[in-house]
């Protein structure tokens, strides 16, 4: 356990210190006209990410036209204890040239995130083949240059300027974007930066900021992927239910049932209004996962497991009368800005006060009864995850398990009234693990 917070740690820290290697600013540079038939986009992640950190701005661009297919991201261990960053090179490389194939366009248009920026950059600078075949390259929240990375027109998007006083972050030659007091995370998956892209991709506005409604049955398909290395899952099964959106029970049989073998599920057709639980068998233990309905075409879904003494489940305790959750947003939970919080209640129960600072960068939240006593401590982080950046956790009793009524989960973004409920079955932890997957738009 020590071993992998430590490594979690030192890459964050690493991409921290790496983003005081500061440039002057230099004036923005143009992207030149706009295409009729958009570019195939690569994605790479940062620190503890996958592929979902872009699955918002990626329904967004499918609002706008692009094919969802035409969207893909690279995905790898980002403490590089199992594939080392010329091998990720080779990840992206096989990215680009499948959808170069698939898509017969000219380039592709690459963006990077936080540590996700330093692996790009390197990329970019690597060769002039792999940067020739980029052709517009946004750089998220993560390393300063003091060139265009590879000679690339670049976007540079820049969040939490309050982490950086008197600092002005740049690549220098690129159009600089300051994104105000986004968070970090946020900065990927916000309105504001998806305009960016898109005009910087395009040369235009888009026509929607929105995830808009596709007409018919959307296809969903993703991975089942450790977290936090995303190795691949390989040893379950996985069957997805239809749930009723007052209780979150079953409602009959499996819609589709899938061999995990390398990590991959789907596709499957779902209805834009249904509420979905995928359900991994492997193992001692089954874990659940709950999402808001699918209104798009979606391939970015990704149902994040822990191994035995992993991240999370190290620290949760089990037991057969209580029910432990993860709930995950890509977009930070604020507890702490007066008139810009997150609220999120599970059964009525206020539990974001004093867990999640802006700092704390959380988008993940463990809730379980941390001693198995029937007692709640709440309005206090659990220790164990002070050191672990991205998540937070609070100590909540939640019963289980429940005759007649689900666990439910209601959340308010900070900036809006629209209210996300979710309810969930309360599964005994000691056999079961629930996850709860917030969308970002």
């Amino acid at each position: 356990m020590k071993r992998v917070l430590g490594s979690i740690v030192a890459a964050t820290l690493s991409l921290v210190l790496a983003s005081f290697a500061l440039a002057a600013p230099a004036p923005a540079s143009g992207t030149g006209p706009g295409h009729v038939k958009p570019r195939p986009i690569v994605f790479v992640h940062g620190s503890a990410g996958s592929a979902s950190q872009f699955q918002t701005p990626a329904l967004r661009f499918a609002s706008n036209g692009y094919r969802a297919e035409d969207i893909e991201a690279v995905e790898y261990d980002t403490q590089f204890q199992t594939n080392t960053l010329a091998q990720v090179h080779e990840r992206i490389d096989a990215a680009v040239a499948a959808v170069l194939r698939r898509t017969r366009a000219d380039k592709v248009d690459l963006v990077g995130h936080s540590l996700g920026t330093y692996v790009s950059q390197q990329y970019l600078n690597s060769s002039p083949a792999r940067a020739g075949r980029v052709a517009h390259y946004v750089n998220i929240d993560g390393l300063t240059a003091t060139a265009l990375p590879g000679g690339v027109p670049t976007l540079a998007l820049w969040a939490e300027p309050w982490r950086y006083p008197g600092v002005t972050r740049t690549v220098v030659g690129a159009t600089n974007v300051d994104l105000g007091e986004q968070g970090h995370t946020e900065a990927v998956t916000s309105e504001k930066s998806f305009r960016e892209m898109f005009r910087f991709f395009n040369g235009r506005r888009p026509a929607t900021t929105e995830v808009r409604a596709e007409r018919g049955r959307p296809t969903v398909s993703g991975r089942v992927n450790f977290f936090v290395s995303n190795l691949p899952v390989v040893d379950g099964t996985l069957r997805v239910y239809r749930v009723g959106r007052l209780t979150g029970a079953r409602l009959g049989r499996p819609v589709a049932t899938f061999d995990v073998t390398d990590g991959a599920f789907g596709p499957f057709r779902a209805s834009r209004h249904a509420r979905y639980e995928f359900v991994l068998t492997r193992g001692e233990i089954t874990h659940h996962f709950y999402t808001e309905p699918f209104t798009r075409s979606d391939r970015f879904v990704r149902l994040m497991t822990d191994q035995p003494g992993g991240v999370v489940r190290s620290v949760m305790t089990a037991s057969p009368r209580h029910a432990n959750l993860t709930i995950s947003r890509n977009k930070e939970w604020w507890s702490d800005q007066d008139g810009r919080n997150d609220t999120l209640t599970i059964d009525g129960v206020s539990v974001l006060d004093g867990i999640a600072p802006r700092a704390k960068r959380a988008i993940g939240i463990a809730v379980g009864d941390q001693h198995a006593d029937g007692v709640s401590v709440l309005g206090q982080p659990i220790a164990e995850f002070a050191s672990v950046p991205f998540i937070t956790g609070v100590d909540q009793y939640l019963r289980a398990p429940r005759r007649h009524a689900g666990i439910r989960l209601r959340a308010v973004p900070r900036g809006t009234t629209r209210p996300h409920t979710l309810v969930v079955p309360a599964w005994p932890s000691s056999d079961h693990w629930v996850s709860v997957q917030f969308d970002a738009h």
